[in-house]
């Protein structure tokens, strides 16, 4: 039940002012910074899909 997969929304101008891939994933780890508890699986579109780490035994 932990491993349930979160989508977090990614807001546009991430998309609209990167140039290349590796700025994408630069700005996304920074943005992810405000959600703390979240380990980003991969990016979907516009969404991070995530695992939620709290509330782990």
């Amino acid at each position: 039940m932990n491993n349930v997969p979160t989508k977090v929304l990614l807001p546009a101008w991430i998309f609209g002012q990167a140039k290349d891939n590796d700025e994408i994933r630069r700005l996304v780890l920074d943005y992810m910074r405000r959600y703390p508890n979240y380990r980003i699986v991969k990016v979907s579109g516009s969404f991070a899909v995530c695992e939620r780490l709290d509330g782990l035994i």
